[in-house]
């Protein structure tokens, strides 16, 4: 019986299939700068002055190198990774509050029915919070509202609409809000007035991340937010 020889040759296929190429490394990565840095280092050992080569200090400093900009590169990665962790949970987060009130920084109240949301935002303690209402059309101070001393805080205000000295409330619309607060006898400039607004969308993306879209307001971030109502 005849036997059939065995070939000496293997295909290149076959080669190509038991031995697969390593993927290129990407631009950028920990492997990519490893493999860079080490290809500068053989490189320069080829090349290097046969009377003058490097000395074993020389190599463990460059490796030395090498193990501080790999562990910066995965630092990087992993804090890349955790941002983009935090974006989907503030996002998350932000969906929830479609449909909320909110009270965010602002010069404004609105009455309606007798009824107006406003508030006082403090970073710091006061001995003296004032929230004051003005008529926009006559320019008058028609209401104070004092709060006397207070801790540092939001302070959230439903308004009424009464004037100091009247028994009826002031005609539906726009008013205008400023707060004077001080500490020992000085003017607290970080004592903000905060209008009532609501929250109508929500829009994310990679560069500016999360932003809430409020009807009067506009486009905020949830820093802005001061309280949730």
């Amino acid at each position: 019986m005849a036997l059939n020889p065995i070939p000496q040759t293997v295909s290149p296929d076959l080669l190509a299939t038991v031995n697969p190429k390593k993927a290129a490394a990407a631009d950028g990565s920990v492997e990519a700068d490893t493999n860079k840095f080490m290809t500068l280092l053989v490189t320069q050992l080829k090349n290097q002055d046969p009377m003058n080569p490097l000395d074993n200090a020389q190599i463990t400093s460059q490796l030395a190198q090498l193990s501080t900009v790999t562990g910066v590169n995965k630092l990087n990665t992993t804090l890349e990774s955790l941002k983009s962790s935090y974006q989907s949970s503030e996002a998350m987060a932000a969906t929830n509050m479609i449909g909320h009130g909110v009270l965010v920084e602002g010069d404004y109240v609105n009455l309606a029915s007798g009824k107006g949301i406003m508030g006082v935002d403090l970073a710091s303690a006061a001995d003296s919070v004032k929230l004051i209402v003005t008529d926009p059309t006559t320019g008058k101070d028609v209401q104070t509202i004092d709060f006397g001393a207070h801790a540092a805080g939001t302070i959230p205000v439903a308004w009424d609409g009464v004037p100091d000295g009247a028994t009826s409330p002031l005609k539906d619309g726009k008013y205008l809000i400023r707060v004077v607060a001080t500490q020992g006898g000085a003017a607290l400039k970080d004592a903000k007035a905060l209008s009532f607004d609501s929250v109508a969308s929500v829009t994310t993306s990679a560069a500016n991340g999360v932003k809430l879209n409020l009807p009067t307001r506009g486009t905020v971030s949830m820093s802005d937010i001061k309280q949730i109502l």
